[in-house]
């Protein structure tokens, strides 16, 4: 949508752009690319996800030509992504082919492969560390290189492992319902609007590309008893997958003919959802559904609100809105939602005279100001 309300408008708006030029200078430090890159691991991810477009470095540049902005930020990398052609799609993902960095269950203390806390601030003191006013390169590189020994030294003897899915080992006891593949094409809410009622593809790449707070905010939502979603993790696992693809003039290929591409760091959660369901003797019996959340990069609250979300809209009825697959889909989007806001700011002055023009008329009993 765009607006050129008045004569001499054009210039206005490149002097304002001027001006945004400046404030952006006038400080006279420049942050470079790599800087944030090595510092705003978390920025970078979560503007990943809602731009649906895992490019750490794309998304740090966008992070600076945004000043900081993340709704603008991610509104510059999703204009970019419609830019680029798409060759080919990938393979689908097996994620317990991860290569996990951090992995923890809040259903079992003890889980096959055990709990891996990773980097996380779960644990950290909520308290301000005045010692980062002062650090220096120097001390950091000391520091990391002592960490790097130490890990060396505490890793020597073990095995590279792949950790099995919490979840398997209760579907093994018959606790969890086990569902046939389903490999019907994904649809991509990229290249064709998003149509109701939904298909779960659907449901899943909204919920992924939204807002991460507007994701956290319907989460909590229906967790406090907005439907009263209250689930327990399985698992969160954090880690790297490798990506594959097929050759480009192969319509079929071999698990071993596939082309490595790169990994891609992603965030996956299972929640179990207890659930009361009504037998053919019509006794009540407690059984428990999947709630599941992905997301790029480190995203976990961001994927565990997924989680509650995606169980919501699995089970829709009318008398919760976070169970209301259009409320909740559109009112993610973090473009859609600033964009149409932020438009409010744009003029619309004929639209606005004319509603006063209406009200005048009605203070001054049906006559106008030509009467």
């Amino acid at each position: 949508m765009g607006y050129v309300a008045v004569k001499g408008g054009t210039e206005a708006i490149e002097a304002s752009l001027e001006r945004l030029k400046y404030d952006r200078f006038k400080g006279e430090e420049v942050v470079e690319i790599k800087t944030i890159l090595a510092t705003m691991n978390p920025l970078i991810d979560q503007i990943m996800s809602e731009a649906s477009l895992y490019s750490p470095f794309l998304a740090a540049l966008a992070i600076k030509q945004a000043g900081g902005n993340m709704e603008e930020a991610v509104f510059l990398l999703r204009a970019h992504r419609s830019t680029l052609p798409r060759h080919y799609y990938s393979e689908v993902v097996d994620t317990e082919d991860m290569f996990v960095e951090r992995r923890v269950s809040a259903s079992f203390k003890d889980i096959p492969g055990g709990q891996l806390l990773g980097s996380t601030n779960d644990y950290t003191h909520r308290l301000l560390d005045f010692n980062l006013v002062n650090e220096n390169k120097e001390a950091n590189r000391d520091w990391k290189r002592k960490y790097r020994e130490q890990m060396n030294a505490s890793n020597s003897s073990q095995d590279l492992q792949f950790f099995p899915k919490v979840v398997d080992y209760l579907r093994a006891e018959g606790l969890f319902e086990t569902y046939s593949l389903d490999n019907t094409p994904p649809k991509d809410i990229t290249k064709e609007s998003i149509q109701f009622p939904t298909e779960r593809s659907e449901r899943m790449q909204a919920l992924t590309r939204g807002q991460t707070g507007a994701v956290t905010s319907l989460g909590y939502a229906s967790l406090r008893g907005y439907g009263q979603v209250h689930p327990t993790i399985g698992e969160v696992r954090v880690g790297l997958v490798p990506i594959h693809i097929k050759h480009p003039y192969e319509e079929e290929s071999e698990p071993d003919d596939l082309f490595y591409i790169g990994d891609v760091k992603l965030t996956e959660v299972e929640s179990f959802v207890p659930v009361s369901v009504k037998k053919d003797n019509q006794k009540e019996e407690l059984e428990f559904e999947i709630g599941y959340g992905i997301s790029f990069g480190q995203n976990e609250t961001k994927a565990i609100a997924m989680s509650i979300l995606d169980q919501c809209l699995e089970n829709p009825h009318g008398e919760f809105p976070t169970h209301d697959e259009e409320f909740v889909l559109l009112h993610v989007d973090s473009v859609e939602s600033t964009g149409f806001i932020s438009h409010l700011k744009l003029p619309h002055y004929v639209t606005f005279q004319s509603k006063l023009d209406s009200a005048r008329q009605v203070k001054n009993g049906g006559k106008t100001n030509d009467d």
